[in-house]
């Protein structure tokens, strides 16, 4: 991975997907450990209603542990979002 520096400002506006290829929310702060120099979360808005729809309010948001993070690019990718799985009784019935 490159490690020239970068200006974590640039991390504000990208958006944030799954490692499996779900749209999770867009980065709009960041949560930062100033002793340490190092970003600790990803503050997450305009997040995927069907991933937090019963977990949130209106206009909240998350924060991500950076932790979680994979790579950063273009894009952001996170690896232990929970994705939001139907349940069984919420499924179509399919009849053959």
């Amino acid at each position: 991975m490159d490690d020239t520096p970068q200006e974590i400002t640039s991390l504000v506006g990208r958006e944030v997907y799954s490692n499996n290829g779900v749209f999770v929310g867009e980065v709009e702060d960041l949560r930062l450990n100033v002793d340490g120099e190092a970003v600790t979360g990803l503050a997450l808005g305009r997040l995927n209603a069907e991933l937090f729809a019963e977990a949130i309010n209106g206009g909240q948001g998350i924060i991500v542990p950076y932790r979680w993070v994979r790579a950063v690019g273009d894009i952001i990718l996170v690896n232990d979002v929970v994705e939001r799985v139907r349940d069984p009784d919420e499924e179509e019935e399919i009849v053959a």
